[in-house]
């Protein structure tokens, strides 16, 4: 796997978790917001800002 594609993978995985925490009603899920904050931490370790992608 390339460094864009990791890159890109992670990105789709960053999304796709915004969308189940906005769909999930403003009910806590822990377990989902440390998913999204790994997920954050992976996209800063490689670079990526995700200002833009925030829902």
């Amino acid at each position: 796997m390339t460094r864009e594609e990791l890159i890109s993978l992670t990105i789709d995985k960053y999304t796709d978790l915004q969308r189940i925490k906005k769909s999930n009603g403003g009910v806590e899920n822990k377990e989902l917001d440390y998913q999204i904050k790994v997920t954050l931490a992976k996209l800063s370790s490689l670079g990526i800002s995700v200002e833009d992608i925030i829902l």
